[in-house]
């Protein structure tokens, strides 16, 4: 019964076997820096690839242009102010609208993850509107709230809010009954069952969650800023589509993808340093 009580107060503890840490090789790289060189191998390879293939001619610089282009389209927006102006509006715009939908997904899926109630009467519509693509939505957006910040948000909060929504409530259903019971012998009342287990046994299915929604809510932003905008890296890719700049179409596909990566890398940050508890297969 001491071991279970234990867990109850530290649920963090109940996956964590005691693990000695393998002493690093004298003049090994470290971790993190090795990690880095082995993840930019592959992209590196296919940049030289693309690059030399550019200047064979093998490809029309129209199509595909050479990275060397990209970069200095790049270059040229960046010196200019142009490229943080529209960088700028887009990640507001990303920012306050996974705030929006991932608070509310946050707070939907503790309640129906508490309440069968709740479940039963919000669950069957939000699953409903969860398999509504984006672009089915949008030209009602537009009827409904203009063109304006509003309608653009809302649209990114729409794509925020499922992820984080039903991965929070997979994460408190999947909580270990066993650990209620003895949470009941120790006469922790609701409040205390809340804070001390249920949370923190949900919490990887919450980070999941918000690793999704950053996603979503990119992919919204592209949606919304190609709907009608005239500021942003959206806005950016469809004038340069217009008129055929290729190479500043790719500036904003890299774009959209470096911050996309930044935002998910952070989160995983946060991941290592919440869950170092957990004892996982690590491939």
């Amino acid at each position: 019964m001491s071991n279970q009580a234990d867990a109850v107060r530290n649920p963090q503890a109940v996956s964590a076997p005691a693990r000695k840490a393998k002493p690093r090789k004298p003049g090994a790289p470290h971790a993190p820096a090795k990690t880095w060189l082995v993840g930019l191998l592959f992209p590196l390879s296919v940049l030289a690839v693309w690059q030399a293939a550019g200047w064979a001619g093998l490809v029309s610089s129209t199509i595909l242009p050479t990275p060397a282009a990209i970069f200095a389209s790049f270059w040229e927006l960046a010196r200019s102010g142009e490229l943080f102006i529209h960088l700028e509006i887009s990640v507001y715009r990303a920012a306050v609208g996974f705030a929006l939908g991932g608070a509310l997904g946050l707070l939907a899926g503790l309640a129906v993850g508490f309440s069968g109630q709740v479940e039963r009467t919000l669950d069957p519509s939000l699953q409903m509107l969860r398999t509504i693509p984006h672009l089915a939505v949008t030209p009602l957006f537009i009827l409904w709230f203009g063109f304006g910040e509003f309608s653009k948000v809302l649209l990114i909060a729409k794509g925020a809010f499922f992820p984080l929504y039903v991965n929070t409530f997979l994460g408190i259903r999947s909580v270990d009954a066993k650990l209620f019971e003895v949470a009941r012998v120790l006469e922790f009342n609701r409040w205390k069952q809340i804070v001390r287990l249920v949370i923190p046994a949900a919490l990887p299915n919450i980070l999941l969650g918000v690793r999704l929604s950053l996603g979503v809510a990119w992919l919204g932003l592209v949606v919304a800023e190609l709907m009608g905008s005239s500021e942003g890296i959206g806005y950016l890719i469809l004038d340069a589509r217009q008129f055929s700049q290729t190479s500043i179409v790719f500036v904003g596909i890299v774009i959209f993808a470096v911050v996309g990566k930044a935002t998910d890398s952070l989160v995983r940050y946060l991941e290592k340093r919440l869950l170092r508890w957990r004892d996982s297969y690590g491939g």
